[in-house]
């Protein structure tokens, strides 16, 4: 539907209710204003749940969501005109001061007020979903006032006298509630969105005066078919579907982190609470004033009992997914105190955290005489060489990208059982687990072989740098026969020293350091080349 087509419904709905007025004034009291009056009433009641389910169907995320539900709310409207409809034309009889289809006008204004609560002009997030479960919590309780103001006065004890004014009552409730919204949301917003909501707020004043009158003279026995309140309130009607019309297109609102979308969802959450703990309240005021007839009151608490038990179902599955979305934050923050926001590395906090189980593991290896090709943790330091020289002449940036691609290159080089630690600047640590000393070699060859096979794009691609790195490593235990002799902090001091000879010994090289005599500050230190293609 482009602006074209949008204009001409919009032109549409206007006759319709300039029709309706028409009608009012120049038709007489009779069959005839009776079926054009109900007729043009049910086709505006159409046009705007179609006007908000075209919404609906050209939007997303929250958005569609709230034109949904603001479609539900026509819908079930056009099902009561049509109930009215029915009377009027078909059954030639006034609609009963009791009528069944009264509910469906109440509830109407549920799915209303749960769009608006979800906040469509602010930005999805991930908890959005939690907040729909709000959703049945708020027509449950709708549900649960119109059970226990007016149904006892409808059907339990029947009374016509106490059941209009009830009903009067809690729909004008209805209508102050939306209305105050409404103002709230007007406030809160600026652009199209804030001209949007005083479009519907208008509409919603207007409906709500109209609505007011014309149950004033249902109760009064002054209103007929085609009066001047059915003027009124298709008007109001026609007012709605122009707003549907007027908020095509809407998206959310860009907010600074201060107005962010989490404070979306707590206006649900909050009314849902209100709701389920007005529950109890309502059935102690039933129990102590004692105002109502036995059958009434026992009614009501009976209802306040099922209502609050399928209440507390719905909060045990939002506080089971709250603990589930608790539970899945808290492993993320975890996670991201453990790695190196830049390389996507380990950093040394989760080095620190998980090296007291790897030393207690080989200790055991050691002290069961388990497979020495599996038993031994080595601790490989490796540093890129000048490495500020490309800070240098490139940039920081172009930096921070060679050490990304430099963690890259060391991970495809290692293990799946060893773990990379970005130990600060561009120094890494591979910490290789489960392994052989004697096969050290092997590993510290693909290490070099992974930094110097190819050029680094340093920033821009034509900016490329031949870049090597220096190894140095040692093995835990330092003493094979005495396990324990040594600590691993001192093992890894020794590491460190050897990564220090692979610098003096001109770079692109790895240095072992390995134990000699009964001290480790003794070493044999051996320098292996870098392996080139």
């Amino acid at each position: 539907m482009g602006s074209r087509s949008l204009k001409l419904w919009g032109a549409t709905v206007v006759v319709l209710s300039l029709l309706q007025a028409a009608v009012a004034f120049l038709v007489p009291k009779g069959s005839a204003l009776t079926l054009s009056s109900e007729a043009i009433d049910v086709a505006l009641h159409i046009a705007a749940s179609l006007a908000f389910l075209y919404n609906a169907r050209t939007s997303s995320g929250r958005v569609s969501i709230f034109w949904y539900l603001q479609a539900a709310c026509w819908g079930t409207l056009t099902v009561t005109s049509s109930l009215w409809m029915y009377y009027g034309v078909v059954l030639h009889q006034e609609v009963p001061t009791v009528f069944v289809g009264d509910i469906y006008l109440f509830l109407a204004g549920v799915p209303m007020l749960a769009g608006l609560l979800l906040r469509p002009d602010r930005r999805s997030n991930h908890n959005a979903r939690l907040s729909f479960l709000d959703l049945p919590l708020l027509v449950l309780w709708w549900l649960f006032l119109y059970f226990f103001f007016v149904t006892p006065w409808q059907y339990v004890v029947p009374n016509e006298a106490r059941y209009g004014p009830t009903y009067n009552t809690l729909l004008l409730a209805q209508d102050l509630v939306s209305i105050g919204l409404l103002t709230l949301l007007w406030q809160d917003t600026f652009g199209k969105w804030k001209r949007f909501y005083l479009v519907l707020l208008g509409a919603e004043v207007m409906s709500a005066g109209a609505a007011y009158l014309a149950n004033r003279a249902i109760d009064a026995n002054a209103y007929y078919p085609g009066s001047w309140y059915d003027v009124l309130i298709d008007a109001a009607v026609a007012w709605f579907a122009l707003s549907a019309l007027l908020g095509n297109g809407l998206v959310p609102e860009t907010r600074s982190e201060e107005h962010s979308d989490q404070k979306a969802g707590r206006w649900m959450t909050r009314v849902a609470m209100v709701a389920v703990l007005s529950i109890p309240a309502l059935a102690a005021w039933s129990l102590l004033t004692g105002t109502a007839p036995p059958a009434v009151t026992k009614f009501r608490v009976l209802v306040a009992l099922g209502m609050i038990t399928i209440m507390g179902c719905l909060i045990f599955l939002k506080q089971h997914g709250l603990r589930q979305e608790l539970a899945k934050t808290n492993h993320i923050l975890h996670e991201a105190s453990l790695t190196d926001p830049l390389t996507g590395c380990r950093n040394r906090r989760y080095f620190d955290s998980t090296i007291e189980a790897d030393v207690s593991h080989v200790e055991r290896c050691f002290a069961d005489n388990r497979d020495e090709t599996r038993r031994d943790l080595i601790f490989y330091f490796i540093d890129a060489d000048h490495f500020k020289d490309v800070n240098d002449h490139y940039g920081h940036d172009a930096g921070d990208k060679v050490l990304v691609e430099m963690a890259r290159r060391i991970s495809s080089a290692i293990r799946l059982s060893d773990i990379l630690v970005r130990w600060g600047g561009e120094e890494f640590l591979v910490i290789s687990r489960y392994t052989d000393r004697t096969e050290a070699d092997t590993l510290d060859n693909r290490l070099l072989s992974s930094i110097a096979c190819r050029p680094f794009i340093a920033g821009d691609k034509d900016n490329l740098v031949n870049l090597t790195c220096s190894v140095g490593w040692a093995a835990f235990p330092w003493m094979t026969g005495k396990p324990d002799a040594f600590s691993h902090t001192e093992v890894l001091a020794l590491a460190d020293r050897a990564l220090y000879e692979a610098k003096q010994a001109g770079r692109n090289c790895a240095v072992a350091a390995r134990a000699s005599g009964q001290m480790p500050g003794n070493l044999i230190v051996g320098k292996v080349p870098a392996a080139r293609d």
